[in-house]
Formats: structure tokens, sequence, C-alpha cells
């Protein structure tokens, strides 16, 4: 039962900054991993990933003011899951996990 009350706070927040972590995770990694100088294909990608974040903020901008439906709040959280996976798999591919 108080899961069920805590959840919907705490949702957003965990999303919030588990991506604001990862985030910060890939664009230090493609600066310095895996050797100076950063190659420009890491930078590109964490570049592409950023941008994506700025689109995933004017979206829950635009949802706190009240411009768009509640429906879209589980179309905010699919984005930003998708962008926390992309960090994950840019940080794998940075540090050359597999090879």
């Amino acid at each position: 039962f108080f899961l069920s009350l805590f959840l919907p706070f705490f949702l957003p927040s965990f999303f919030v900054f588990s991506l604001a972590l990862s985030l910060q995770v890939t664009l230090i990694s493609a600066f310095v991993f895996p050797h100076l100088p950063p190659k420009p294909v890491n930078i590109f990608f964490a570049f592409c990933i950023s941008l994506s974040c700025v689109s995933a903020g004017i979206l829950i901008y635009w949802y706190r003011q009240g411009d768009l439906e509640p429906k879209f709040r589980n179309l905010i959280y699919y984005i930003l899951f998708s962008i926390i996976m992309l960090c994950i798999c840019a940080n794998l591919y940075f540090h050359e996990v597999g090879k």
C-alpha cells in the first residue's frame, strides 16, 4: 500500500537522476576513453545523445506547464528509458567491451 502511494513520486525523480548520472558518465567517457585525443565518433555519439536529452527536457517542461495531456507521461518515461539505454550502449562502445 505504501509503495503504491510513493511510487508516482519516486519514479520520475529516479528516471531524471539516472539520466543525469548516465549522461555525465557518457560525456566524460566520450572525451577521455579509450585514450586522448578523443575519437570524433565518440564525441558525435555523445552529442546526439545530448540532443535527445534536450528534446526530452522540452517535453518534460511542457508536461509540467500543463500543455500536454497526462497520457504523454508514459511517452516521457519511455523516452527517458531509451536515452538511459543509449548511454549504456555508448559507454560499452567507448570502453570497447566485448573485444
